[in-house]
């Protein structure tokens, strides 16, 4: 089988959809699939870093094309590489072959409508693999208004990409939800959560030491947010506890990755001259276990109106490391999910966003706590994270793209079956 995966980032960038999308493509060339990849030669959170323009790399071969490098620093500069990027998509899918299968993902906006396009002139079968939902997204973010012609326009857009597409793959019942009421798509929707990279990350204790040595974190309690900061995970909450907590010197706060929000860290943390908080770029995979593993309380936001729109796959990894976790967002959401499988273990602790005071008494009882470590899992614990590893939900991506059945079965519609309760 001939497949065409199209992302605005893959391997080696080591932002989140980039990793997973690499993940596909290895195993797919493993199985023996012809599998080419094409994708922007610069990387997603650093421009200036480029890529080579052609590579075969474990039996894929990556196209990668020439985009302008803006950056982040405001919506029109992101706009621009964005459609920089899509402009080049078009003029080189215009020369590629047939494909027996084309996937598309959701970096940019806009590339499910081109690979759409490309299925339709070309033949072949397309799936839509949504990974966050635009104007969706631009509209909870208050970039776009929701009535704008801008925003019908692109919503237009997402609709034909969902109509042309043979399977969606949605990340969560959230997601599912919010597709099937742009049409009638409830029959070709699964539901297929991001897995974590458990075949590397797992609790790495020297690795924990050795990172908390490096960074001067040894004799702390170690609060960390580590992944993209975006608009759509509002920090606000978690920099207003440290700056609460700036007394206790116990208690210190790792910022770890990247994007548009990282810049307001860094200022909030000048604007107060906050010694309490480290900010790190983001990890190479070979250094993921021992960056997670060095955290007591591992932080995972949302913003309250997106939920079904955006997914913290961190959530992921920091199962298969067994680190506890705060919760700050909507108490409907896949994340609230997994708390209610794990209960009240103390692994799991939840806090809406502006209840700083509820935030910072639990990371103060966290960090008195912290004397006496019990890493061993407790049986939901170890469920959850089987259930959202590499070896549940690669496969069943692989599957959606060898079967050619637009029709999803009842057993694929939604979760993992091992998790029911996200089938409410």
């Amino acid at each position: 089988m001939k497949v065409l995966l199209l992302n605005q980032c893959f391997y080696p960038d080591v932002v989140a959809t980039a990793q997973q999308l690499t993940d596909l493509a290895v195993r797919l060339a493993e199985q023996g699939h012809q599998v080419t990849v094409v994708a922007s030669r610069r990387g997603y959170d650093s421009p200036q870093v480029r890529f080579p323009k052609r590579e075969v790399w474990k039996n894929i071969n990556i196209i990668r094309l020439p985009s302008l490098g803006f950056g982040k620093k405001a919506k029109w500069r992101r706009a621009v590489d964005f459609g920089s990027f899509l402009g080049s998509c078009v003029l080189r899918l215009i020369l590629l072959p047939r494909f027996d299968v084309v996937v598309a993902l959701t970096s940019p906006p806009l590339i499910s409508f081109v690979a759409a396009l490309f299925v339709q002139l070309k033949g072949g079968r397309f799936v839509f693999w949504v990974m966050d939902l635009n104007p969706d997204e631009a509209v909870a973010a208050s970039w776009l208004r929701k009535q704008s012609l801008a925003a019908k326009f692109l919503d237009a857009i997402l609709i034909h990409s969902l109509r042309r597409a043979e399977k969606i793959v949605a990340l969560d019942r959230f997601m599912k939800r919010r597709i099937s009421g742009k049409g009638n798509f409830h029959q070709k929707i699964m539901v297929v959560p991001p897995w974590s990279h458990d075949d590397s990350v797992c609790y790495d204790h020297s690795g924990r030491l050795a990172f908390r040595a490096q960074h001067g974190l040894s004799e702390k309690y170690v609060v960390m947010y580590s992944g993209n900061h975006s608009p759509c995970h509002p920090l606000d909450t978690l920099l207003q506890t440290a700056l609460q907590l700036a007394n206790h010197p116990e208690i210190a706060f790792c910022f770890v990755g990247g994007g548009s929000e990282l810049n307001k860290v860094k200022a909030f943390v000048k604007q107060h001259q906050l010694a309490n908080i480290t900010c790190l770029p983001y990890q190479p995979l070979d250094k993921l276990a021992a960056s997670l593993s060095a955290a007591d309380l591992h932080v995972v936001v949302m913003g309250d109106s997106f939920a079904g729109i955006v997914h913290p796959c961190k959530i992921y990894n920091i199962l298969a490391v067994g680190a506890p976790f705060l919760y700050i967002g909507p108490p409907e959401s896949h994340i609230a999910d997994i708390l209610s499988q794990l209960g009240t273990n103390g692994m799991a602790r939840l806090a809406g966003h502006g209840e700083v005071e509820k935030v910072a008494k639990q990371m103060l009882e966290g960090a008195q706590a912290a004397g006496v470590v019990n890493r061993s899992r407790s049986k939901a614990e170890n469920r959850l994270a089987a259930c959202f590893s590499k070896d549940a939900s690669l496969p069943r991506m692989v599957e959606a793209l060898e079967s050619g059945s637009t029709r999803i079965s009842a057993g694929n519609s939604g979760a993992l079956p091992e998790v029911m309760v996200f089938q409410k």
